[in-house]
This record gives structure tokens, C-alpha cells and sequence, in this order.
């Protein structure tokens, strides 16, 4: 029995309708990105599966293969947010271990040097120098006094 898979101009017309009237709402109130993320992704498969025909479905390779990439791509998701959190915990720890210690701050053009008096916490930490808050990523050397 042979199953003719070539669509007719007006079902290849209305196809393509239906798959621009999808993407329009599923874009909707988000900003285009480069690459597909894990809801992208997921969403592929269950549409893939739900329009997939049934006098030939998926190869069981090809699924196995599918939900193996997608638990990659979940694994290296959740990796990035871990080295993410590591990042702010190492800034923190440097800016923390410059208190007391003098610093060389690079702000615009100029070089403000002088002595770190308190660390704020956070992502982002800020140290107290000279009486105000500069970026830690703008310290360019600390130094012993």
C-alpha cells in the first residue's frame, strides 16, 4: 500500500499559513533569539509527534536520538546557570578579599587609587573607595599597602 506524501499547491499553501500563524503566536510579546532554547525545542517534538503519520511513524532510533539531544541540551542549560553562579561567587570572593588593601580603579580615562573600605554583595559586587561605590570589574590591581 502506497501512502502519496506530496501535497497538492493548495494544501502546501495552507500549510505554510498554518505554520506562519503558529510562529506569529507563539513569538508573541517575545524578542527573537539566534537559536532554539529547551521550550523551542520541546515544542518541536510535541508537534513533530502530534502531526507525525501513523501508517509511518517515527523510527524508535530517531525518537531515542531526539530525547537524548534534548536531555544534553537540558544538562548544558542548567550547566551555564551553575557557571553563571560560580562567576558571582568568585567576583564576590576577590572584591571580599580586597578589603583593607589598596586598589587601582579605571573610571572612564582616569585612575582613582585608594583603599577598599567596604564590599557589597550580589552579582555585581561594588567596592567603597575613597568615599564611593565603583564596579569590582572596573578594579584593575590591588596592591599591599
Amino acid at each position: 500500500m502506497d501512502i502519496n506524501t506530496n501535497l497538492s499547491a493548495q494544501e502546501m499553501s495552507e500549510t505554510t499559513r498554518f505554520v506562519d500563524e503558529f510562529n506569529a503566536k507563539l513569538n508573541d510579546g517575545k524578542t527573537k533569539s539566534q537559536g532554539l532554547d529547551r521550550d523551542d525545542f520541546l515544542k518541536l517534538l510535541v508537534t513533530q509527534l502530534s502531526y507525525q503519520n501513523p501508517a509511518a511513524p517515527m523510527e524508535d532510533k530517531e525518537f531515542i536520538a531526539q530525547m537524548a539531544q534534548f536531555s544534553s541540551l537540558e544538562q548544558m542549560t542548567n550547566m551555564a546557570s551553575d557557571f553563571s553562579k560560580l562567576t558571582e561567587i568568585i567576583a564576590g570572593s576577590e572584591a571580599n578579599s580586597a578589603i583593607g588593601k589598596s586598589v587601582e580603579i579605571l573610571e572612564g580615562n582616569n585612575a582613582v587609587q585608594g583603599t577598599v573600605k567596604a564590599v557589597t554583595r550580589g552579582g555585581a559586587p561594588q567596592v567603597l573607595v575613597n568615599g564611593n561605590y565603583y564596579q569590582w570589574s572596573q578594579v584593575t590591581k590591588v596592591f599591599e599597602e
